[in-house]
């Protein structure tokens, strides 16, 4: 007689086997315990969470969490949140105001934020979309130096890349960078994005890239702060000193 736990992987492996292009962990358990109602949601949990590594001539993972046969490997993965979408028809820059007022009023991460962009640092390192100051307040017992917040707004799904590398070159001359992507972009970039911001101490936000009215910004990776190199921060500081610090 097979044990219960080579039912719930036969199972499992059966369900793969109808869905080309995969099934996450907690949808696959789900489907499990639909055929399986009388095993234990926890069992079934037990029995799978590497099933890729027990059934390595079965499974494999296509992604973080995605469980698929191994017999769709050379096929594309397109799932429901990874399908190419338009390009937003609004310009990044009807973003700007209102991701400064998010780092003000939400975030709290600036006492005050402006719109840049517009390549007003005119080199190729590129000109942050906002950024922001952080200062003590007069109330405040134990004041702090002033931190220097940038972030980069990409409308288009494509953009991360570049977003992730102008972001990096922002650490120049901040404290602290935030990339803001839409939150349409594919499932594995925005996984992939998030590691590379978690390790570069980046800051990552989603938004909803066709409604200027309403972004609705989430915060996924909060930015950490680091030392700029000084030498940038004046350099760049003194074309935005009038709009910034006064």
């Amino acid at each position: 007689m097979p044990t219960r736990q080579e039912i719930i992987r036969a199972k499992a492996i059966e369900i793969l086997s109808n869905n080309t292009q995969g099934v996450q962990y907690s949808k696959l358990a789900s489907k499990i315990k639909e055929a399986l109602p009388e095993i234990p949601i926890k069992t079934i949990y037990s029995a799978m969470w590497n099933l890729d590594t027990v059934r390595p001539a079965e499974v494999y993972k296509a992604g973080r969490g995605l469980f698929r046969h191994v017999s769709f490997r050379e096929t594309q993965v397109v799932t429901p949140e990874c399908v190419p979408v338009a390009i937003s028809q609004i310009s990044e820059n009807e973003f700007y105001q209102s991701f400064a007022n998010y780092l003000v009023t939400d975030l709290e991460e600036c006492t005050k934020a402006i719109p840049l962009g517009n390549n007003i640092f005119r080199d190729k390192w590129g000109t942050p979309d906002v950024i922001g100051i952080e200062e003590s307040k007069p109330s405040d017992i134990v004041k702090h130096e002033t931190i220097i917040i940038s972030a980069e707004i990409k409308t288009d799904t494509q953009g991360l890349i570049t977003a992730f590398g102008q972001a990096c070159a922002y650490k120049t001359f901040s404290h602290k960078t935030y990339i803001v992507v839409p939150k349409n972009s594919s499932g594995d970039d925005k996984n992939r994005l998030e590691s590379l911001c978690l390790i570069f101490g980046i800051g990552l936000i989603f938004f909803d890239n066709t409604n200027a009215q309403n972004p609705d910004f989430e915060i996924r990776v909060r930015a950490q702060r680091h030392e700029p190199d000084m030498f940038y921060v004046n350099r760049y500081m003194k074309l935005v000193e009038e709009d910034l610090f006064t």
